[in-house]
Formats: structure tokens, C-alpha cells, sequence
């Protein structure tokens, strides 16, 4: 997987260790996470779909950004955290017909958020868009600084469009199991540091924030059934956390909407 490959750049920076035996050891442990069978993307989870009675009043949801937001780790669109996130919407008391769609590519970074949101402004516009990036951006080694600045502006785009927006921050590295320490440690510092600089710039753009990894990290670390096979990307059982999390921000992103 090219996520877990781009490890090797990081277990050589020796300022992180401390020591050269540090190093060596982050270096071991990044080859032997290139060694696990990670999960693939399928992309009939990319596919629309519609959840609720017909005849409720509609709403277009749509996901933007990588692996999470399309949902790897999983075999159905309704395992996914936009399919449980529509089937939350729908059952809710106010009762809808959700209209989900997915852009998200896996392997995106928020440098590529740009062409999402330009495919989903294509057609009908959404009522909520929901953005969930940051992972390989903290796998990338670039500056974290730079990835936030490109999600405020696809959060921009979409709100000058009159789309509400709800960006799920990066989540807790920290409860990866893919990762042994103190690697995986590492790594939690930086998608923390990572998700503080997007929750900035996204609410500065306007967009609603939800912190994935202060909401879910307890749970995710507590829990293994959380992560599918690889201990990389969530189960079933994960994106359910993780809709659940985000359902309250959709819901005002959605009263927006109706405001508007």
C-alpha cells in the first residue's frame, strides 16, 4: 500500500527518535507494517444510492475525500459511514429520503479536494457535503500547514455554492493498530497536530467541524472490532462510530439548508 511505503521517509528521521537505535527501530517497524494485507478499495461503494421511504422529503448528501469517506475497510455502501449516515437521517424524527453520493478517491490527500469538489458540483447541488481527509496527508510527511490550507478552500468553494459543509478531522493514529510503538505513537502526534490546523481552517471557511479523533479516539483504542482485518481503516462497527459522531453536525448543516 503506497500510504504504509511513504512510513520508510519518516523511520529515517533520526530527530524524532532521539537516537540512532531509535531510528532503527522505527525503521523495522515501518517495514514490517508494509508487510500487512490492507484493504482495497472497491468502487462500487462510490456508487449512489438511496436510503428512506419514497415520497419523504429528500435530501442530497454527499462524501468528499479519501479512503474513510469512500469507505475502505468495508463490502457494502451501507456499511459505509455515509450509508450509516443516511440511514441515520433517514430513521430520524424528521424523517427524510436521503440521496447519498461519494467523490472520494482512496489515496486522496486535501490537495486533491479541489477536483472532488468540482465533481460535486456537477449536476444537482448537494444539500450537505461531508469531507472527511487527512490521513495520507500525515503519511505524506508534508507540511500539515499547507493541507489545512487547501481544505479551507475546498470548504470555501462549497459554501460560496450555498452548500453546508461538515469536515470530519483527521482521526487518532494513536489507536491504529496497523502501527506498533513507538511509531504508531508518533504518528498520533502528528494527525493530532494535523486535525487542530484543519478544525481551523475549516471553521474559518464556515464549515462545521466535528474532531473525530477527541470524539472517537477512546473508543477506537478500546476496541479493536473498530479497525476491519488491516487495524488501518474502520469496520462496520468504526464507521458506525464515526456516523453517529457526525450525525448532530449533519443535522445542522442540514437545518441550514432548509433555513436558506
Amino acid at each position: 500500500m503506497s500510504v504504509v511505503k511513504r512510513l520508510a521517509r519518516l523511520a529515517t528521521v533520526t530527530l524524532v527518535a532521539g537516537t540512532v537505535g531509535g531510528a532503527a527501530v522505527l525503521a523495522a517497524q515501518a517495514v514490517a507494517a508494509r508487510t500487512r494485507n490492507y484493504a482495497k478499495p472497491d468502487m462500487r461503494l462510490a456508487m449512489r444510492s438511496s436510503v428512506g421511504a419514497v415520497g419523504k422529503p429528500s435530501m442530497r448528501l454527499v462524501l468528499l475525500g479519501d479512503a474513510t469517506a469512500l469507505g475502505v475497510g468495508v463490502e457494502r455502501v451501507a456499511d459505509t459511514v455515509g450509508g450509516q449516515l443516511a440511514a441515520l437521517l433517514a430513521e430520524g424524527t424528521a424523517g427524510r429520503r436521503v440521496e447519498l453520493s461519494s467523490v472520494a478517491v482512496a489515496g486522496s490527500r486535501s490537495s486533491d479536494l479541489a477536483t472532488q469538489v468540482a465533481r460535486a458540483l456537477v449536476g444537482p447541488a448537494p444539500d450537505v457535503a461531508v469531507v472527511l481527509v487527512g490521513t495520507n496527508d500525515v503519511t505524506h510527511l508534508g507540511r500539515a500547514a499547507d493541507a489545512a490550507e487547501h481544505l479551507g478552500a475546498a470548504c470555501r468553494r462549497l459554501r460560496d455554492a450555498g452548500i453546508p459543509v461538515v469536515v470530519g478531522t483527521c482521526p487518532d493514529f494513536g489507536a491504529l493498530r496497523a502501527f506498533a510503538p513507538p511509531l504508531r505513537q508518533l504518528l498520533g502526534l502528528r494527525s493530532r497536530g494535523m486535525a487542530r490546523l484543519q478544525a481551523s481552517a475549516a471553521g474559518a471557511a464556515g464549515a462545521v467541524v466535528v474532531d473525530l479523533g477527541a470524539r472517537t479516539g477512546a473508543v477506537f483504542r478500546a476496541d479493536e472490532g473498530t479497525l476491519c482485518h488491516d487495524g488501518f481503516h474502520p469496520s462496520a462497527d468504526g464507521y458506525r462510530v464515526w456516523a453517529h459522531a457526525l450525525l448532530p453536525a449533519v443535522e445542522e448543516a442540514a437545518a441550514l439548508r432548509r433555513g436558506v
